[in-house]
């Protein structure tokens, strides 16, 4: 695609980054936090937006949030939000990389855990810096506002706190001034550069269960004399196992525990075990029956064996909606930064975002940008390169992302921020 002169010059003011962005990235990576502790994140941030000609630089939004306000030299009355999350995960570093992280958090409940930006977290971040720094160089020919947006807690706060986006919404992060469009995208196990989007959902709805089985503790040598929780919580978990014959099986659902803790030790029969996991829908609106059919399945579990369930469904978030009438108005954009053959259509994913809470109100859209030594099979789902690093998804311990793909999430924030600004990137929505 033909690029103007603005074009061409953030391209160039990208390349000109590249070694800083992944100097920033490779310092995030070593030194990850969990949600709702991102302490020295929040002030590299800051302090980079502080040295920037901004109008503005907000923090201490949902507990770490930043936001940095680029108002343009020209005339304009569009305002785009650049979104990336900034937290890390409790998952060790496995990558095999000289700048692997060795954190462990101590403190955060649950723990101790190790930490990693295994979810290309830091990836996010760095190249929104660089988008930002860009954007400041060509300030005097932006006809609009730009919006920095760093939001904390994207893979949820402890169950007791709020954060992320909804918490960044309730205290007014978009009240002044209001996005005419919110718009990022997530690192992914695709073949280097490659960009991919679907119409529709990018990624599915999601809810937090936890599940709570309740006995009566006695000695582990006499457990008739009690009421042990343990059969209950298997039971439960084979349960869940055929959950997904009791949907439609067109429209795809997971139930999945990942976390089983109890009090007690070896020789004790404990009073409680408590189950944590998420649901995912495809589909949105099968999430009240899923959850209405794992209640029903783990309270009556329970029940015939004597004990008891409690089911709460916590931190829900909705799907990312990319609407058709976005990604048409996006694609030329796209083709531009990645190039034609570049600009993919991905496969249906159960992952979640919940910058969905940022797209659904303001429009806009979220995408994704591929990081691995992947190509393309002919069914469309990535496969791993010959004598390359391997394909490993999200949340793995050996989650990758390669250094030199960054600069094209720069331009690619740059390019959707100026077309947006200047009009070329608008929904027909006739």
């Amino acid at each position: 695609m033909n690029a103007g002169p603005i074009h061409d010059e953030l391209d160039e003011r990208a390349a000109a980054l590249a070694d800083q962005v992944i100097s920033w990235r490779r310092r995030l990576h070593q030194h990850p936090e969990l949600s709702n502790r991102e302490v020295g994140t929040a002030a590299l941030i800051a302090d980079h937006l502080r040295s920037l000609p901004l109008d503005e630089v907000r923090t201490g939004i949902a507990g770490y949030g930043v936001v940095g306000v680029l108002r343009g030299g020209q005339p304009g009355d569009k305002v785009i939000a650049l979104r990336a999350d900034i937290d890390a995960l409790p998952v060790p570093d496995e990558c095999g990389v000289d700048f692997a992280a060795h954190v462990v958090d101590h403190e955060y409940p649950g723990g101790p855990f190790p930490v990693s930006h295994a979810c290309g977290h830091d990836c996010h971040t760095a190249m929104l810096l660089g988008a930002a720094s860009v954007l400041a160089g060509v300030r005097d020919r932006l006809p609009g506002t730009v919006l920095f947006v760093f939001q904390p807690a994207e893979e949820g706060p402890p169950v007791d706190e709020k954060g992320g986006a909804r918490e960044m919404l309730a205290q007014g992060v978009f009240a002044d001034p209001v996005p005419t469009m919110a718009f990022g995208f997530h690192v992914t196990p695709f073949p280097k550069g490659y960009l991919g989007y679907r119409v529709g959902n990018q990624f599915g709805a999601s809810c937090l269960v936890r599940i709570i089985i309740t006995g009566q503790q006695v000695h582990g040598s006499t457990p008739w004399l009690g009421i042990d929780p343990m059969p209950a919580v298997g039971a439960v978990l084979t349960g869940i196992g055929q959950l997904y014959r009791q949907v439609n099986a067109f429209e795809p659902i997971t139930v999945s525990i990942g976390h089983i803790e109890d009090v007690g030790r070896f020789n004790i029969i404990g009073r409680t075990v408590t189950l944590w996991g998420t649901i995912r829908c495809a589909v949105e609106a099968d999430m009240a029956e899923v959850q209405r059919r794992l209640g029903t399945l783990a309270e009556h579990t329970a029940q015939a064996f004597h004990t008891t369930a409690t089911v709460d469904f916590l931190q829900d978030v909705p799907a990312v909606h990319n609407r058709k009438e976005w990604i048409d108005a996006a694609l030329p954009t796209f083709c531009r930064v990645a190039g034609v053959d570049r600009v993919v259509q991905t496969p249906a994913t159960l992952g979640y975002d919940d910058v969905s809470e940022f797209v659904n109100e303001y429009g806009g859209l979220y995408v994704t940008l591929g990081v691995q030594d992947a190509e393309l099979a002919d069914n469309g789902m990535p496969v791993p390169a010959p004598g390359g690093r391997g394909l490993f998804m999200n949340h793995s311990p050996h989650f990758y992302a390669d250094d030199e793909t960054l600069v094209t999430g720069v331009r690619l924030h740059a390019h959707v921020a100026i077309d947006h600004l200047t009009g070329a990137l608008i929904p027909d929505l006739e």
